[in-house]
């Protein structure tokens, strides 16, 4: 790495971003409007959200475990949340184990 390209700041420095704010807070609701429709990627949301449901994730506990390191590098492979992941596999194992035995 070229020495040129390393920036160091001191704690607490801001760096100025690139918005012209001025611009931004004299924006009219109609300019907002107009941008938006004249914005092909602006894709309208209709969504009706009167029978929504709040769902509450449990509560998770921070432990330490043991995993083959194959196992954990496959679920690394897949991005971010790979905890998350080893989560929904546990839990399905664990609902499955659950559930009441059929007779023959």
């Amino acid at each position: 790495m070229k020495k040129e390209n390393i920036v160091t700041r001191k704690w607490g420095d801001r760096r100025k971003g690139k918005t012209d704010w001025a611009r931004v807070d004299a924006l009219t609701d109609e300019d907002i409007a107009e941008a938006v429709a004249n914005d092909p990627d602006a894709v309208p949301i209709d969504i009706d959200w009167s029978d929504a449901v709040l769902i509450v994730p449990p509560k998770k506990k921070a432990i330490s475990i043991r995993v083959d390191e194959d196992v954990l590098d496959f679920f690394k492979r897949e991005g971010e949340g790979y905890q998350r992941r080893i989560n929904a596999v546990l839990r399905s194992y664990m609902q499955q184990k659950s559930k009441p035995k059929k007779r023959a």
